[in-house]
């Protein structure tokens, strides 16, 4: 992750709920500094006006397309002529798209063909091509949960709900499983920053937060599948680093 990275986002203002945008733009702050924000839409239909508000809050650009024609998108295609007009001023460096359609996986293609990082959000219903076309992607319903305890943790015990843990089918075991061996050394042992970063290689969409955990370390300590072990840094042992390895 890189911390300086300049980040346009641009927002499907039709297709995402206003209601996500504040826990929307503290999730984007993470991976960067967003230094052009638009949201684009025909503020002249009644069910956008409900972006008025946070739009003032948030510092968010309303850019105005109006539908030409019925049945037409005209939305995406002004947020996709502005998305090239961005890549070739070379102001940024990387891109978030937040929208839930698949209209917009060839222009995440095109923008990481450009050497652009780009983070992809949307809610749930996003359908696939879009999600691994970007170089990660997030789920909006859980930044809506992330300040939501009753929907994470147990009060008394602090761990997640089982609820949660029903998600941990065989397939993302076997996701797990083989990026630790694909990144472990001859010992079996792999750092687990390496192995989150060759899981969202795999599956963009991974996060440990679908899961009910906020960090991939407790999803990891979880699983009876793993070992895990802390080992202090060569020149800082004030800082653990943490290592994983697959049971036998």
């Amino acid at each position: 992750m890189i911390k300086d990275t300049k980040i346009a986002v641009l927002i499907d203002g039709d297709n995402i709920p206003s209601r996500y945008i504040s826990e929307m733009m503290e999730e984007i702050a993470k991976y960067g500094t967003p230094t052009i924000k638009r949201i684009y839409g025909d503020w002249t239909k009644p069910h956008l006006s409900k972006w008025k508000n946070v739009l003032l809050e948030n510092a968010i650009t309303p850019i105005q397309q109006y539908g030409y024609t019925t049945g037409k998108n005209a939305t995406d295609s002004a947020m996709i002529i502005d998305a090239m007009d961005i890549l070739y001023s070379e102001k940024v460096n990387g891109f978030c798209l937040v929208s839930s359609d698949s209209d917009f996986t060839k222009l995440a293609t095109r923008l990481r063909e450009a050497a652009m990082v780009v983070y992809g959000m949307g809610e749930k219903k996003t359908p696939n091509p879009f999600i691994v076309a970007c170089d990660k992607f997030i789920y909006l319903e859980i930044l809506a949960n992330d300040d939501d305890d009753d929907n994470v943790k147990d009060k008394k015990s602090g761990k997640p709900k089982k609820e949660n843990l029903y998600n941990i089918t065989p397939k993302v075991i076997k996701l797990l499983k083989n990026s630790v061996d694909d990144a472990a050394d001859e010992d079996g042992w792999a750092f687990l920053g390496d192995v989150g970063s060759l899981i969202l290689k795999k599956q963009p969409n991974f996060d440990s937060r679908n899961f009910g955990f906020a960090k991939l370390t407790p999803l990891f300590k979880s699983l009876p599948q793993f070992d895990m072990e802390q080992r202090d840094q060569a020149n800082n042992a004030r800082f653990k680093l943490i290592y994983v390895k697959n049971k036998d």
